[in-house]
């Protein structure tokens, strides 16, 4: 089906060199239905504010969803207020906010002012015995009447039957086909547990879509890591929706990750979205910083290491062509390719990555360089940017001065104060003073030196990691950070037994190499 490199994507869509298209329909558009705001909010320890809420709608409207769920109305005032303010924002995303069959639940969603209610009630046995104490017919009578109630007053119905993967097939059905009649425009069917794999959901999504006459949409839920697989699979039975989190938040072990089912449509589909990719990884990055649950770096897509390189057989590859080691491009969801130095980096990747830095050793120079990243390696050090130009400049012998040097910095923290600190630097020689505070030690002082470095230059602080190398209270900590100035980034480590100085000395290191 040709080769799409100008579009961000390497090599072909595979799908259809395997099978041949042969049953499987997807349709030419799918919608993206995200509920990062509802259902992700929902994921153990998360909880956002009204204003966090906003901005998040906000940036998914400007990656282009379809739908934002922004809430359960009836749970709290402040979730019933940011439904309401995200619905008056004018976004071009539609607003949806969730009930079960409820008058009072429905009239809630009404005064938050959305057009577009998303309904449920659990069908299958083990919620109705265990759960709801209600029987089939009840529960039966109890959607109807709720779909009824929410079409007259003028409401977008999206009908969930919860447990829907767990439900009879036959009432499945006889629940979807009533609400249908009822008025329901698009019938969800949820796989709450994540009970199935993606042949069973094929199965199940073809079998109902023989049966329920408007769009279906899907909700995966990612209990044995197949949520993404799920979701992809339902597609390929024709479901015309999915629903999705970023960064796969949700439930237990979350939902349907948006970035992975986007890009997976794209990619191994060619099914449209309304996507605007390129903002993919600021929205994960924002959803990353206002939830408090960060990705692992090998998270596929927006993880740190996705579009990151050490191996120096794969590092060679890309030097040569990207594609040979990249199914997509980085640009396509917003990020750039880095290349790391480590134990398994060879020469070309090393020399590269020097070259980059405006350094240019000679063979012999670049063979020493060279063993002492692997002999860091292997002692299980992370070579970070700012780590191999000082091994490189050492090596070569050439001449360098900091332009940032820290010279004071005070730190106060405690029970009954808010932690603040005020940094002095010396800044080509000039000394500048900046103060802030944080939520701890470290986030002031980092909030002190970013003040100061704003006055001259506009560095950013993207990334920040921190572990023990020892253990005990008197362990050693490693801070690395990644740092952004423009289009360049580059990593820096400090070590140190204060992890406040660990976190500076990190932060310096990385400013001194971007300037």
């Amino acid at each position: 089906m040709g080769n799409f490199r100008c579009m961000g994507l390497e090599g072909r869509f595979y799908l259809s060199n395997y099978i041949g298209g042969q049953g499987v329909r997807p349709p030419e558009r799918v919608y993206i239905f995200d509920t990062t705001l509802r259902d992700g909010e929902q994921t153990p320890g998360v909880a956002y504010t009204v204003e966090e809420k906003v901005m998040i709608a906000r940036q998914l409207d400007k990656l282009g969803v379809d739908v934002i769920e922004a809430g359960f109305p009836i749970t709290s005032p402040g979730e019933a207020e940011a439904v309401k303010r995200i619905a008056g924002e004018g976004l071009e995303a539609r607003i949806c906010a969730l009930a079960r069959p409820i008058k009072g639940e429905i009239d809630r969603v009404l005064a938050c002012d959305v057009d577009y209610i998303h309904i449920f009630i659990a069908t299958s046995d083990i919620h109705l015995e265990h759960k709801l104490k209600m029987k089939r017919e009840e529960v039966l009578g109890q959607a109807v009447e709720g779909v009824e109630y929410a079409k007259e007053h003028g409401l977008y119905v999206e009908f969930s039957p919860e447990d829907a993967t767990r439900t009879e097939i036959q009432f499945l059905k006889e629940v979807c086909n009533a609400v249908c009649e009822a008025g329901a425009d698009k019938i969800n069917l949820p796989d709450t547990v994540g009970v199935l794999t993606p042949r069973t959901t094929y199965e199940f999504f073809r079998e109902m879509k023989s049966s329920v006459k408007v769009p279906l949409s899907a909700h995966a839920h990612n209990d044995f890591g197949l949520a993404t697989a799920n979701t992809l699979a339902a597609v390929e039975a024709g479901a015309e929706q999915v629903h999705v989190c970023v960064n796969g938040l949700g439930e237990r072990a979350g939902n349907a990750s948006l970035e992975q089912v986007v890009i997976a449509l794209l990619a191994q589909y060619n099914v449209k979205t309304r996507i605007r990719t390129q903002w993919i990884s600021e929205t994960s990055d924002l959803v990353q910083r206002l939830s408090g649950v960060y990705l692992p770096p090998t998270a596929p897509i927006v993880g740190d290491n996705a579009f990151t390189h050490e191996s120096g057989i794969h590092v060679h590859g890309i030097l040569r062509h990207p594609g040979t080691y990249e199914p997509l491009t980085p640009e396509l969801v917003g990020r750039s390719r880095r290349i790391v130095a480590g134990k398994h980096t060879g020469r070309h990747a090393i020399e590269a990555m020097l070259r980059e830095m405006g350094l240019n050793p000679n063979s012999d120079q670049l063979r020493a360089i060279s063993e002492e990243v692997k002999r860091l390696g292997d002692m299980g050090k992370k070579v970070s940017d700012a780590d191999l130009y000082a091994i490189a400049r050492n090596i070569m012998e050439v001449k360098g001065e900091e332009r940032v040097k820290l010279k004071q910095l005070l730190v106060v923290t405690g029970n009954t104060v808010t932690p603040t600190a005020t940094v002095t630097l010396l800044v080509d020689g000039k000394e500048l003073i900046g103060s802030g505070i944080g939520n701890g030690p470290i986030d002031a002082a980092v909030n002190a030196i970013r003040k100061v470095v704003n006055g001259f230059a506009d560095i950013s602080l993207e990334r920040f990691f921190m572990k023990a190398i020892t253990g005990g209270t008197d362990a050693i900590a490693e801070v690395m950070v990644l740092l952004r100035r423009g289009e360049r980034s580059v990593t820096s480590t400090g070590v140190n037994g204060d992890t406040v100085m660990a976190s500076v000395e990190a932060i310096l290191k990385g400013m001194n190499r971007l300037l």
